[in-house]
């Protein structure tokens, strides 16, 4: 799912930017299809150490880059992009609410040259995902 606003009255120059700032989406049970089905696919999650112990999905790739603003954040994705750049898989983007850190992870890995076909959020994260069967949990161990 692509959302895209663009107001007929704005110029160019600013629907240009409303293009630019566009981001795909995959809806949780269409995500849950994915992973039951096993499309191939990376899995990029920003979560926080805790959070991340707490619940995320079999073989994501733990980057604990949340929130994604700084230097120091985006290094630690660029730690992840051989295991991204090797394969053609989709990535999906795992962040607490599916919002601003992942959108900052998007636009971070498309200008390290991921195809932005292949770049999508998790709609609404980690906290709004329906099927918890689906997540692992750390902390029980």
């Amino acid at each position: 799912m692509k959302r895209l606003l663009i107001y007929p009255a704005l110029s160019l120059a600013l629907v240009s930017t409303a293009i630019a700032a566009s981001y795909n989406y995959v809806e949780p049970t269409f995500f849950k299809t994915w992973l039951e089905g096993s499309k191939p696919v990376k899995i990029v999650d920003i979560q926080v150490p805790d959070e991340f112990r707490k619940h995320h999905f079999k073989n994501s790739l733990e980057t604990n880059a949340y929130p994604v603003k700084s230097a120091e954040d985006k290094k630690k994705l660029d730690a992840v992009l051989p295991q991204l750049t090797a394969g053609r898989e989709d990535i999906v983007i795992v962040c607490p609410r599916g919002g601003g850190g992942a959108k900052n992870t998007y636009d971070h890995l498309k200008g390290k040259g991921i195809e932005e076909k292949r770049l999508f959020i998790l709609e609404d994260g980690m906290q709004g995902w329906p099927f918890k069967q689906l997540t692992l949990d750390d902390t029980k161990k």
